[in-house]
């Protein structure tokens, strides 16, 4: 996305209260005096700011999938739902978490695959597999 945003970003200084605590949240979960511009628009709605931060920081935590993985999810996420914000932060986000050019570059290629892939198995209507079905699950 190009462009200018409909609402200007929110700066900290002309944050109310409730929205400077998910800044301030944000600034010591991430180890930084900055707030990247996604959330300043988002604040112009303090409640979708907060439900967003919130979602965002329990998906993202540590769990069974490492950090690095959950960023990669999200940079293929993006990539196919055409999201030049999300690809890019997410993908700074996973290069800090140790992504290289080689990995990065074997995940987009596995995205373009699975998206040409899906595309025709829609078109044809291919019928699932018997064996696939439940996601191999017995």
């Amino acid at each position: 996305m190009t462009g200018r945003p409909l609402l200007p970003p929110v700066e900290y200084a002309a944050a109310n209260a409730e929205v400077r605590a998910v800044y301030d949240e944000i600034m010591a979960l991430r180890g930084t005096d900055w707030v990247n511009d996604f959330w300043k628009v988002l604040a112009h709605d303090p409640a979708t700011l907060r439900r967003t931060w919130d979602s965002v920081r329990q998906v993202m935590a540590p769990g069974a999938l490492d950090p690095l993985t959950k960023e990669m999810l999200y940079i293929a996420v993006s990539i196919t739902n055409g999201c030049a914000y999300c690809i890019n932060s997410h993908t700074a986000a996973a290069r800090a978490k140790g992504l290289t050019d080689a990995q990065l570059g074997e995940l987009i290629a596995v995205v373009g695959m699975a998206n040409e892939t899906n595309a025709l198995a829609t078109a044809w209507q291919v019928p699932v597999d018997e064996r696939f079905e439940g996601g191999g699950r017995e």
